[in-house]
């Protein structure tokens, strides 16, 4: 494709907004957004269509004349929508991709057999409804049929992200790697607050108070590594101190589970003190 393909997206939910935004500031046409049925769907794919130029259509309705279609639906939905998909036109060698994290580029055989070149192209990034978030500088996991995924990369480059180039034996250990870096994490936060919460500080007011804290952790990380940005009881060895946090996390015990859970990966993989007391430590109050 020596010109910049145009593009049609399928979804209009949290990754389709980002993808079509960024799309159309790297110079890309996006031709269409497509919902699947009417009602709530296709409300949301109007509304984006609106803010790219381009035309809201459900599947039923749809004729694909785009160089490229790029499937934003879950997971669950991409071979069904695939399937859907395959019946639309002729797929003599035209581009399809989905950004399932860890499904490959195998959701979309049905087009596949139709002709279709295909791939995964994954954005290490999370999508929430109120925050667009820019591909710029974003790592894409990318794999499929050689064509698409040279298709991919030039996309990719255009968005200015960063191309991670993924086996498909990889892909749900690479997910679970993106599932602990936001999701999880974001259920650790929610943990903190309701410890906060056991300190009489609530809910906005905890967030704020902890966020210089979380900062700068993120900031000696990144600068640092894990083993040297650890700081606390545990790396002090000072077993009096995990033990009192046992103690009064005994009035949270969903704190007490992630608290264990995290000190012993600590234990595992970071710098500490007075090791095998603290793991003695640890392992009665699992026990108990």
């Amino acid at each position: 494709m020596a010109a910049k393909p145009r593009i049609t997206i399928v979804g209009a939910g949290n990754l389709g907004r980002a993808l079509g935004l960024s799309l159309r500031k790297a110079g890309y046409r996006v031709e269409a957004i497509v919902a699947r049925s009417k009602g709530g769907s296709l409300t949301r794919a109007r509304r984006l269509a609106n803010e790219l130029g381009a035309r809201a259509v459900t599947l039923t309705q749809l004729t694909i004349e785009a160089e490229v279609v790029w499937l934003c639906v879950p997971d669950a939905q991409i071979a069904g929508a695939a399937k859907s998909l395959a019946g639309a036109r002729r797929w003599n060698g035209q581009v399809v991709f989905h950004s399932s994290g860890p499904l490959t580029s195998d959701e979309l055989g049905a087009l596949r057999r139709r002709g279709a070149v295909v791939a995964s192209i994954h954005p290490l990034m999370t999508f929430v409804r109120k925050s667009r978030p820019s591909l710029e500088g974003i790592s894409f996991a990318i794999e499929g049929d050689p064509r698409a995924v040279r298709v991919a990369r030039r996309i990719v480059q255009d968005l200015g992200g960063t191309i991670h180039a993924i086996p498909k034996r990889d892909k749900a250990a690479y997910h679970a790697w993106g599932t602990f870096a936001s999701p999880l994490l974001t259920a650790f936060l929610a943990t903190t607050e309701q410890v906060a919460a056991g300190a009489g500080v609530s809910g906005k007011e905890a967030r704020k108070r902890m966020l210089p804290i979380l900062q700068q952790t993120l900031s000696n990380y990144m600068k640092l590594g894990a083993a040297d940005s650890f700081s606390g009881p545990i790396v002090r060895g000072d077993v009096e101190i995990v033990k009192r946090h046992l103690r009064v996390l005994r009035e949270i015990p969903a704190a007490t589970e992630v608290y264990l859970a995290l000190a012993k990966a600590a234990l595992r993989y970071l710098p500490a003190k007075n090791r095998r007391l603290l793991q003695d430590v640890l392992n009665q109050q699992h026990r108990a």
